[in-house]
């Protein structure tokens, strides 16, 4: 006999809030199995195959370390060479990539040679490793940002920048740190919202760099505007938001992201959360996407996961794609060099491919590397097969060989039907090969107005040209018939005038020849 079961109101209710619960805590698509992921036209998610695969989860203990890792905050890479900031053990770690997925101690720095002040790192939270062979470490509770040789031996120190709009009492904690081809130092500090604090090669602290812009409420403004100087001094002051994290790419930008934003903020663009700063520390990022570079576009509160997506960390790939680490829930985010999402991945949780707070990113050519604060691990992404059409379509077209770049965006297009990038890549190598009408047709299907237009301007000048025969003739035309008629009509009249002239000549000159007889 089969058994029945009896619900109450209320226990569908309960079934139906834990099916809610249970779906907003995974990631945006995890919920139907997939992994990546991306957003269309309309702002709708669409499933992707997968553009990275896990090769690596790097722990400490495979290493053979004598320590697990303890809350690591700092990630560089230098060539093969892999530089970890063991911040709760307070050391660097070094290690040296031997193979696409195997990695192997090289070095442990725990000490700092001759050195006035303190011989240890006291809470290390990044590192950099420049070209002519320096170290330079943000030493955060001891208060400086140190410059290393490859020894461990000290070299110079930046200290807390002299400027009198700073707090004197203020205690000087740089937090994150790059450094130019010269030998520039560009740091973030925490309690400093001036921008970037920049120091010349021998220490010299010599201004703030691209300060974020200030959030501020429109009412709070206006009331500002109008209230006494009293109640000025009780307000909170618009200050700028500071950056989460810092990063140079190839050609000397810096990339800064910023996590700590207000939802309507980040909706209404009051604060960008990345930017690319020129050496004036002008914002150049290019922002041509259909939608703002704020990671994952809808957010579910459930799991303890609630509002947008927090970039703690950007890393700027050698063919301008960008990617961001979203710490909130643990994704990667990737756009290309005009503010367009490549891809999205990844998620809070245990497994190979997942996070539980990544805290740093860097990568080795096409190859991602992201650690893992609470985990204490590494994982190292490569990129499948679909991944790499995607940057070898890229790649080929910075190369200017079109076709070979539409040859894999075409690729691309057979494993995901639904992948915008795709059809807008295909157009631009259209375009760029002059084959503007069919350049549009795909420009058309993606609604990519812009470069639409500009297929559009381009065919409409071919066409006059192919056609100019054609056109020249029709004019001449509508300028000559009416010329040739009225020229007809006029000679008509002409006729018909000298007609009734001589007609009426005739019956003059008859009637005076009548009078005569």
């Amino acid at each position: 006999m089969r058994k029945k079961y009896r619900f109450s109101k209320g226990k569908i209710m309960a079934a139906f809030a834990a099916v809610f619960f249970l779906l907003q805590a995974v990631p945006a698509t995890a919920a139907d199995g997939s992994y990546t992921y991306n957003y269309d036209y309309w702002g709708e998610i669409q499933k992707s195959p997968d553009v990275y695969s896990v090769a690596r989860v790097v722990t400490s203990k495979e290493l053979g370390l004598d320590k697990k890792f303890s809350a690591p905050k700092g990630l560089y890479v230098k060539d093969s060479s892999v530089f970890i900031c063991d911040t709760g053990n307070n050391r660097i770690v070094e290690l040296e990539r031997t193979a696409k997925d195997v990695f192997e101690l090289k070095n442990i720095y725990e000490t700092v040679k001759g050195s006035d002040g303190a011989d240890t790192f006291n809470n290390p939270t990044d590192v950099k490793v420049t070209d002519d062979g320096y170290m330079f470490v943000a030493d955060k509770n001891n208060n400086r940002i140190l410059k290393l040789d490859m020894e461990g031996n000290f070299i110079k120190e930046f200290l807390m920048p002299d400027d009198s709009s700073l707090n004197k009492d203020q205690e000087f904690l740089p937090d994150k740190i790059t450094v130019d081809g010269a030998g520039r130092v560009y740091a973030i500090a925490d309690g400093i919202n001036k921008g970037l604090i920049k120091y010349e090669a021998d220490g010299t602290f010599s201004g703030f760099v691209g300060a974020n812009k200030a959030s501020y409420n429109i009412q709070d403004y206006l009331w500002k505007k109008f209230a006494t100087k009293e109640q000025r001094a009780r307000m909170e002051s618009f200050v700028p938001t500071e950056y989460d994290n810092v990063y140079m790419d190839k050609e000397g930008f810096i990339y800064c992201c910023t996590g700590a934003i207000q939802e309507d903020d980040l909706l209404h663009g009051k604060v960008d959360a990345v930017r690319r700063l020129n050496l004036l520390g002008d914002d150049i990022l290019v922002r041509n996407g259909d939608y703002k570079i704020i990671g994952d576009l809808t957010w579910g509160d459930g799991g303890g996961y609630t509002g947008p997506s927090y970039f703690a960390d950007v890393t700027a790939l050698d063919n301008g794609i960008y990617v961001c680490a979203d710490n909130n829930r643990g994704r990667l985010f990737g756009y290309d060099d005009q503010g367009r999402m490549v891809f999205a991945f990844g998620g809070n949780g245990n497994m190979a491919g997942y996070f539980r707070k990544p805290s740093a990113l860097d990568h080795i050519g096409n190859d991602l590397l992201v650690l893992d604060e609470i985990d204490c691990s590494l994982t190292v992404f490569v990129p499948t097969e679909f991944g790499n059409n995607i940057y070898n379509a890229i790649s080929e077209f910075d190369k200017g060989k079109y076709e070979k770049s539409a040859e894999y965006w075409n690729k691309v297009m057979d494993a995901n039907g639904n992948y915008d990038l795709a059809y807008i890549g295909i157009g631009r190598s259209l375009l760029r090969e002059e084959k503007y009408k069919e350049a549009m047709k795909y420009f058309k299907v993606k609604y990519d107005d812009e470069n639409y237009s500009k297929a559009f301007k381009e065919y409409r000048k071919e066409w006059v040209e192919d056609h100019i025969g054609y056109i020249v003739a029709v004019i001449l035309i509508l300028m000559i018939v009416p010329l040739a008629i009225g020229r007809v009509n006029k000679m008509k009249a002409e006729i018909a005038v000298s007609g009734v002239f001589i007609y009426e000549e005739g019956l003059k000159k008859k009637k005076e020849g009548k009078k005569a007889a």
